[in-house]
C-alpha cells in the first residue's frame, strides 16, 4: 500500500488534517502524521508526536513551551520534522507528502518537503501560495495550491481546496511514473534568452550524440535545480553556458543563484564546460522597482515585468575572480570557453549592453585566476556563434568519452 506523510500543527488546525487524512485514507492510501504543533494537544494521536519532532530538532517540547519564543519554535519544529521525513523516506515509507498552513506552517511543512528528492509528490496548501514562493519551493518540485480563505474550519469553500488536495496527492502517490522507452545519460545546461541560440545549438548537438539534456533557465531557481539534481547524481555532466546568476549575487539582483552556484559539479567530479552567459546584466522586476542606487545606470527594459541592468567593470572583475574560484575547485575535467566578441545576444557592437571594456576585465580576471587544470578555450566569436556552441558541445563529449 502506498504511504503519504502529513505534517502540521495538530493543535491548531487538527480538524482540517483528520479532513484531509481521512479523505486520502478513503482512496486506499495509507498516512503517517507528525505534529508539529507546539501550543496545545493534537486534535487526534498523531504517529510522531511534537516531542518526538522536538527531540529530533535539537530541543524538548517542555523547553519551547517555557520559552514561548515563535521563531525558535518554528526553527526547531522545521528541523525536527525534514530529520524524521528524510529517514522515513529513506526506510521506504514515503510515496508522497502533503501539509496545511498559513505562513509558519508552510515554512515547516515546505522544509520538511525540501528534504524529499525531486520527484516525490509534495502538495502545500497555503494562504501564502499566490505570492512570492520562491523562499517556500526553492529548487524542488512542491505543489503550492493556494487555500484562497484561511486553514480555519471546514466550510463551503475550505471543503472543496482541501477535498482537491487529499485527492490529488492520494492520485499522485498512487500511480506509477511510467518507465521511457529508452533511458540515455543525463546532461544539465543552462539557458537565458539571450543566449537560446548557442544553448538550442549545443542541446541539438548534444541529443544528437545520444545524450538526453535538461535545460535549467538561469532565473536562480533554475541554477539552484540544477545543482541540485547534481548532487542528487542525476547529471553525467554539464553545459553551464549562461552563468548569470552571478550577476545577481554580486550586485543585488532578483535571480541570484547563492553563492554556491557552480560547486556542484566541481565537488561531483564530473564533466563540465563552463561559459560567461549573460554577464552583461542584473535581473530587475519592472523598471520602478530598481533600486535608487542604480537609477542612473544602463537599463534595458527586456519586457514590463523585468528590467535588466549593465554590469561594470567592477562587478565584472568580482565575477571573473569569483568564478576561477569555483573553477578552481573542480574534482573532474572542466574547461573554460570565452568569447571574445560578446557574452550575450545585446552584449555585441552596436546592441544595448555592448561593453567591450567590461567584457576585457571580465576575461582578464578569468585568466588571471584559474588554475592549470582548467582548460582555457578563447574564439573570436560572440556566445551565439553556432561554432562557440558546438565547440563547446564537442568538448564535453570529449570529456565524458574518455
Amino acid at each position: 500500500m502506498k504511504n503519504v506523510l502529513i505534517v502540521g500543527t495538530f493543535d491548531t488546525k487538527g480538524h482540517e488534517f483528520k479532513f484531509i487524512k481521512e479523505l486520502i485514507e478513503k482512496r486506499g492510501v495509507s498516512t503517517t502524521t507528525i505534529n508539529c504543533g507546539v501550543i496545545g494537544e493534537p486534535l487526534f494521536v498523531p504517529d510522531v508526536s511534537s516531542e518526538a519532532v522536538a527531540i529530533a530538532g535539537g530541543s524538548s517540547l517542555e523547553e519551547l513551551r517555557q520559552q514561548h519564543d515563535r521563531g525558535l519554535g518554528i526553527d526547531v519544529m522545521m528541523a525536527g520534522a525534514a530529520k524524521i521525513t528524510k529517514d522515513l523516506y529513506d526506510q521506504g515509507k514515503v510515496d508522497g507528502m502533503i501539509s496545511l498552513g498559513g505562513s509558519a506552517g508552510t515554512t515547516i511543512g515546505t522544509f520538511a518537503m525540501r528534504s524529499l528528492p525531486v520527484g516525490v509528490p509534495k502538495i502545500m496548501v497555503s494562504t501564502v501560495a499566490s505570492g512570492d514562493t520562491r523562499p517556500y519551493v526553492g529548487e524542488k518540485d512542491i505543489t503550492m495550491m493556494y487555500s484562497v480563505v484561511d486553514i480555519s474550519g471546514i466550510n463551503s469553500i475550505s471543503n472543496h481546496i482541501l477535498a482537491n488536495a487529499a485527492n490529488a496527492i492520494a492520485g499522485m502517490a498512487s500511480f506509477d511514473i511510467p518507465a521511457l522507452k529508452e533511458e540515455k545519460p543525463l546532461l544539465a545546461a543552462t539557458m537565458f534568452g539571450v543566449t537560446t541560440p548557442c544553448v538550442t545549438a549545443a542541446r541539438e548537438y548534444l541529443e544528437d550524440q545520444g545524450y538526453e539534456v535538461l535545460v535549467f533557465h538561469a532565473t536562480g531557481a533554475g541554477g539552484m535545480a540544477m545543482e541540485s539534481l547534481i548532487e542528487a547524481g542525476f547529471i553525467k555532466g554539464v553545459f553551464d553556458a549562461t552563468t548569470t546568476e552571478w550577476c545577481d549575487e554580486v550586485a543585488g539582483g532578483v535571480f541570484t543563484a547563492g553563492p554556491t552556484r557552480l560547486e556542484a559539479a566541481a565537488k561531483a567530479g564530473i564533466p563540465e564546460v563552463v561559459s560567461v552567459g549573460a554577464l552583461d546584466m542584473v535581473n530587475f522586476g519592472a523598471i520602478e522597482t530598481v533600486p535608487e542606487k542604480y537609477k542612473s545606470r544602463n537599463l534595458y527594459k527586456h519586457n514590463v515585468s523585468v528590467t535588466l541592468m549593465r554590469t561594470t567593470v567592477d562587478e565584472c572583475s568580482q565575477m571573473g575572480k569569483i568564478i576561477a574560484g569555483k573553477l578552481n575547485m573542480a574534482t573532474g575535467p572542466v574547461a573554460l570557453f570565452i568569447p571574445l566578441k560578446g557574452v550575450s545576444a545585446i552584449d555585441v557592437e552596436g546592441a544595448p549592453f555592448y561593453g567591450p571594456e567590461e567584457d576585457a576585465e571580465l576575461f582578464a580576471q578569468l585568466r588571471a585566476n584559474i588554475k592549470d587544470k582548467v582548460e582555457l578555450v578563447e574564439m573570436d566569436t560572440d556566445i551565439n556563434d553556432e561554432a562557440f556552441a558546438l565547440a563547446m558541445a564537442k568538448k564535453l563529449i570529449s570529456m565524458l568519452e574518455r
